[in-house]
């Protein structure tokens, strides 16, 4: 599953490593009532899995996991904060609450748990190694690049598993040759196989756009957009002053029922990477996003670039990296930096 970028330039051969010191992720959450029945945690966790952090807490307390809200999955291998959401009754219980990999930083309270997507993005800081002058003034360009012109919001290698096994899982259980009893796995393989589709019709638009006009996304009759205000709509004339003024950015389908789905030029393409028969609900996904805050910090005697960045939630960092390296990353080809 390649995923190619807007600009085709020469590859920058820098390394990363997803660890507790070289990949720093923190949760930018929505605003907070600050009074309610519930308990908002602000919690560090590191080298664990979300459910794994979930667990301890549900363990400790001895409630069900469903108990524990949460707004978004963080990275196993990385250092990462996040919001969780408790029951307000169990704040003198949480005092006595000690585990080796995980710490609570803050609290405060709220009118309701914490649901999936209640997160405004994430905040990223990564060790680059192996650059040097030339190439941390070729990665500033880029990344500075994509602040303006946007980047390809691709699903990550991280969504389809190590190996990609998850990918001919999920086509095998949506073409009836896979049966799939547990609920949870069956609703994660629908995911996957939408976000194939989506990546497969992303790449498509953006070889379009470098073929046609000059590395910018290419703005098509008939696309659906999302407004700053999260409305989805199509207009009858290209917003393209808008588009660039970042009050509206073009959609792509993930395949299912009761979803917009794009017309005329753009339907052509679209069309392609559509599943009308799905029975799942369908969605759509910014084909762009647009990183913010970028800061660089190079440490020129170590050829270490630090990166540190924002991205809207369900954005990838590694799909920024990819886009500055121009090549396609895995879970196997991150080296480690020594």
């Amino acid at each position: 599953m390649q995923r190619e970028y807007l600009e085709n330039k020469n590859k920058i051969n820098f390394k990363f490593e997803q660890n507790k010191e070289d990949f720093i992720v923190d949760e930018i959450a929505l605003p907070f009532k600050r009074k309610g029945n519930f308990l908002v945690l602000r919690v560090q966790k590191v080298e664990l899995t979300t459910w794994d952090m979930i667990a301890a807490f549900a363990q400790f307390l001895n409630i069900p996991a469903e108990k524990i809200g949460y707004a978004g999955l963080k990275d196993k291998h990385a250092t990462t904060t996040q919001y969780i959401s408790i029951e307000s009754k169990y704040e003198r219980t949480l005092k006595k609450f000690k585990h080796p990999q995980i710490k609570i930083l803050s609290q405060t309270r709220h009118t309701h748990a914490i649901r999936m997507g209640d997160l405004e993005g994430n905040r990223f800081r990564i060790n680059l190694f192996g650059v040097d002058k030339i190439e941390a003034g070729q990665i500033e360009k880029r990344a500075l690049k994509s602040v303006k012109n946007g980047l390809p919001n691709y699903f990550g290698y991280q969504r389809f598993g190590r190996d990609e096994d998850s990918i001919e899982q999920a086509k095998a259980m949506i073409a009836g040759d896979l049966f799939v009893e547990d609920a949870k796995l069956k609703k994660f393989l629908i995911s996957i196989y939408q976000s194939v589709f989506f990546n497969e019709w992303l790449k498509e638009r953006v070889l379009l756009s470098r073929e046609k006009n000059g590395g910018k996304f290419l703005l098509l009759e008939g696309d659906v957009y999302l407004s700053s205000e999260g409305k989805l709509f199509t207009p009858k004339n290209i917003p393209q002053k808008d588009f660039e003024a970042h009050k509206v950015v073009p959609t792509g389908l993930l395949c299912g029922r009761n979803v917009f789905r794009a017309r005329g030029e753009a339907r052509k393409i679209e069309e392609k990477y559509d599943d009308a028969f799905l029975y799942d609900k369908g969605l759509r996904r910014e084909a762009l996003v647009f990183p913010k805050d970028v800061v660089f910090d190079y440490k020129n005697n170590f050829d270490i670039l630090t990166i540190s960045f924002t991205l809207p939630k369900g954005a990838y960092a590694t799909v920024f990296l990819e886009n500055i390296a121009n090549k396609n990353f895995s879970a196997k080809v991150i080296k480690n930096k020594r």
